[in-house]
């Protein structure tokens, strides 16, 4: 196989193989074997670019965080349009229909991934803790823009995303849009100025 220009497109069939399975059979779905047999390429292909097996998923975890990025900028970007809890419940719903609550499980399921993954992550689940990092820059935003009052961002934040992923861990299907809304306006109404009470 070529190197160089190919690598990451080989890195990106891989860890989208490796989202598929993951979502489909949850973290006991997912080995070396299945993920090259899902992203179509050759056994020796995913030893070839990455140390081992938890190397790779670290690897993995990581790429799905930076992909938050782009999710973490609309919603800064929405902070002074619409309504706060809408802006809240819909982020909630994009992190934790996505790829999210598997990757708790597999960080959970995976003692070697969670010792490989501290050595760049200093505390946390890599994506609940990069989806609180984006609800507290939008909480202080809001803020700054006079729609919330004094509320403790820091504290608000990991709120909603502890509570956000017990409404949407383990279900069969995800929680109605209302059922959201409605976390979120117990965790943040109180503070919101009284035309966006959701």
């Amino acid at each position: 196989m070529p190197t160089g220009v190919h690598l990451r497109d080989v890195r990106g069939q891989l860890f989208d193989a490796a989202e598929r399975l993951l979502v489909e059979g949850g973290p006991s779905a997912l080995t070396s074997r299945a993920v090259t047999t899902e992203a179509d390429v050759a056994k020796g292909v995913l030893h070839r670019h990455f140390d081992d097996f938890d190397a790779f998923l670290a690897e993995f975890v990581l790429d799905r965080v930076d992909k938050m990025d782009a999710r973490a900028k609309a919603l800064l970007e929405s902070a002074g349009t619409g309504d706060v809890v809408g802006n809240l419940a819909e982020a909630i719903t994009a992190v934790f229909t996505g790829v999210a609550v598997a990757i708790v499980a597999l960080v959970t399921f995976r003692d070697d991934l969670r010792r490989r993954l501290r050595e760049t992550w200093p505390a946390g689940v890599p994506v609940l803790t990069e989806a609180a990092i984006m609800i507290k820059a939008y909480l202080e935003r809001e803020r700054e823009l006079g729609r919330v009052s004094d509320l403790d961002a820091d504290g608000a934040a990991p709120m909603l995303i502890g509570t956000g992923h017990l409404l949407f861990a383990d279900r069969d299907a995800p929680p109605s849009d209302n059922a959201v809304r409605r976390m979120v306006a117990s965790v943040v109404a109180p503070w919101l100025r009284s035309h966006d009470s959701g």
